[in-house]
């Protein structure tokens, strides 16, 4: 049975051959996995069992690739609600309950209103629940302590915790350049 060719993502890897991104997973579309190889960006590590055919060519459809050129990472990691969840690892940081990220929030441990500012170190991501029996009061009035103290993480922090969040869907193929503790998908 063949693949659709939408299930054929690549995992992209940078030039030292570690994906991007864990979380998300670095995987670019086929349409620009080709694209890439064609205009001799990327290199061609593995590939499906699949072929993209043109009136002058035949290509295998790449599974993994990594770039040409190696792109650094940045040197801080971008303030966004997003990375606030994957720092705390999408856990509620007053009741330690792990959640969707659609059932989070975040929450200033020194309130706004009380002068608390929007930084890595006065965010914590918590659940609605929590965060509305906090409500604008400060911790110790509230009694509710965050479980870790906030502290803006490193890349490499968020990327290792992004590790503990593989994706549905792992080709074999991808294997060697991933490190996750689960068994990867059939194909």
């Amino acid at each position: 049975m063949s693949l659709a060719l939408e299930s054929c993502p690549a995992l992209v890897l940078n030039a030292d051959f570690r994906p991007l991104s864990y979380y998300p997973l670095s995987l670019w579309p086929w349409q620009e996995a080709v694209k890439a190889v064609v205009s001799d960006r990327v290199n061609v590590v593995s590939v499906y069992n699949r072929f993209i055919r043109s009136p002058s060519s035949v290509i295998a459809l790449p599974s993994v690739i990594s770039l040409k050129e190696y792109i650094p990472s940045k040197r801080r990691p971008a303030f966004t609600r997003f990375n606030v969840f994957l720092r705390d690892r999408f856990t509620c940081q007053y009741c330690g309950q792990s959640l969707p990220t659609h059932d989070l929030t975040f929450d200033h441990v020194i309130p706004r209103s009380k002068g608390g500012h929007t930084t890595w170190e006065n965010v914590v991501t918590a659940c609605s629940p929590c965060n509305l029996v906090k409500g604008s009061r400060l911790p110790r009035e509230a009694k509710m302590f965050p479980l870790v103290r906030p502290v803006a993480p490193t890349n490499f922090q968020l990327q290792d915790h992004g590790r503990a969040f593989p994706p549905n869907y792992l080709h074999e193929s991808w294997r060697d350049f991933l490190y996750w503790d689960t068994e990867l998908d059939p194909v």
